[in-house]
């Protein structure tokens, strides 16, 4: 009983939350960039996977996570997998952005101490508005190129609503730039910014929601959880706890995003009301699988990049109140 009251003592020394003005930023935002391309790279086959189950209609072109992976192997390649990953890429340039933007704001509600919660939530919805206004072109551009090209089961081309020339012997720098001088011709600049608002009706209360579930997990694990076992662990738990939820949770709007930046539909709406004749209820687990799994593995990489990084780069008047 004394050696477990000591190891509560002991363990209260220790710095839970690397905040702001704890780390080295000369090291946070080089190894942050590295960290977030790593995930990215690892992760994208995922997230074009999603992107393809919710933009199709009626399982046209694939039944599920696993067939969809199957599939797109077997007939596209690895290449495949990676359709519009370069243009995706730039997201990393968003992401010093997007976590700049978090830690500054989480920093200046410590100030005026408003709970931990509390600032994460509002913190990560206000990281996710810079983040999307940056990348929401790029987003654009990305999931064309994901799906141009895509066969249905009947063997015939399931989307190009562009009409772009997609034969192998094109380029990838050509195709994108077709593309865009496409989406410029049809719709200005506007065009880029197509979904804009859903996008912030989607990321915002999903990042939003992630931060603040991802805080709330990680105080109530630290509560039951001995104090011995790994911070880092911890932390990486509550990620994907955090993820798992706020997945579930905003799936809708995630498709609603979607089908508005590719199908070129006009309206928020007129999203829901297709997507509703289509799949009825079905509509609220639509992708609901890749998006999970995406989310979770995601949740689990980003945080234990994140919070690695964070270590790494604390100053070494903190070092020692850090637990591994």
């Amino acid at each position: 009983m004394d050696f477990l009251s000591m190891e509560v003592e002991e363990d209260k020394d220790f710095i839970r939350t690397i905040e702001w003005h704890m780390m080295d930023k000369t090291k946070f935002f080089p190894l942050s960039m590295l960290s977030s391309f790593s995930v990215r790279c690892a992760l994208y086959p995922l997230t074009l996977i999603k992107t393809r189950l919710q933009v199709q209609k009626h399982n046209d072109m694939y039944n599920g996570m696993l067939d969809a992976y199957g599939k797109i192997y077997r007939y596209e390649g690895v290449s495949g997998l990676y359709r519009g990953f370069w243009i995706s890429s730039v997201q990393i340039v968003s992401g010093v952005f997007y976590i700049s933007t978090y830690e500054g704001v989480r920093h200046v509600l410590a100030q005026k101490n408003i709970d931990s919660r509390l600032r994460a939530l509002a913190a990560g919805g206000c990281a996710s508005l810079v983040g999307q206004t940056i990348i929401v072109p790029f987003d654009v551009m990305s999931q064309h190129l994901m799906m141009i090209g895509t066969v249905s089961k009947k063997g015939n081309v399931a989307f190009n609503p562009l009409g772009i020339n997609n034969s192998p012997d094109r380029s990838k720098l050509a195709i994108t730039a077709e593309l865009t001088r496409r989406i410029f011709k049809m719709d200005g600049i506007k065009g880029f910014y197509r979904g804009y608002l859903a996008s912030l009706l989607a990321y915002v209360p999903n990042s939003a929601l992630w931060w603040g579930f991802y805080h709330f997990y990680q105080e109530e694990l630290f509560k039951i959880i001995p104090p011995y076992v790994s911070h880092l662990l911890i932390q990486t738990v509550a990620g994907t706890l955090g993820g798992f939820t706020t997945t579930i949770i905003t799936n809708p709007l995630d498709i609603v995003r979607a089908r508005l930046q590719v199908q070129r539909i006009e309206s928020m709406r007129m999203v829901f009301r297709d997507l509703w004749r289509e799949e009825g209820l079905w509509m609220f687990s639509k992708g609901l699988s890749a998006r999970l799994v995406q989310s979770a593995t995601f949740s689990f990489s980003i945080i234990l990049g994140y919070e690695t990084i964070k270590r790494v780069s604390v100053n070494d008047e903190y070092r020692e109140h850090i637990r591994w």
